[in-house]
């Protein structure tokens, strides 16, 4: 049986996910908060963040960065990509 969430970005019951992504508060909230479909766009957001703005994940200070981002895109107002991006075509 899927586990069902309120999804914070989505605004909607959702599937959740099966366990939190990464350990702490913060993934537990994620577990408890964030559907599967939200997990998932922000993991291609992330990944289009880490690209565009060249950051090594391994670095704190980049984590910081990518840690703000999330809470944007999960529980605020949203990430912006950055102003010269541009998506990619099909």
């Amino acid at each position: 049986m899927t586990r069902m969430v309120y999804c914070a970005r989505l605004k909607q019951e959702a599937p959740g996910l099966e366990r939190p992504p990464f350990p702490g508060a913060a993934g537990q909230r994620i577990y408890e908060q964030v559907s599967v479909q939200a997990w998932d766009q922000w993991l291609a957001h992330q990944t289009m963040l880490i690209n565009e703005y060249r950051l090594t994940p391994y670095e704190a200070k980049a984590r910081q960065f990518l840690a703000g981002e999330l809470e944007k895109f999960i529980f605020g107002s949203g990430s912006e990509a950055p102003d010269a991006y541009v998506p990619p075509t099909p």
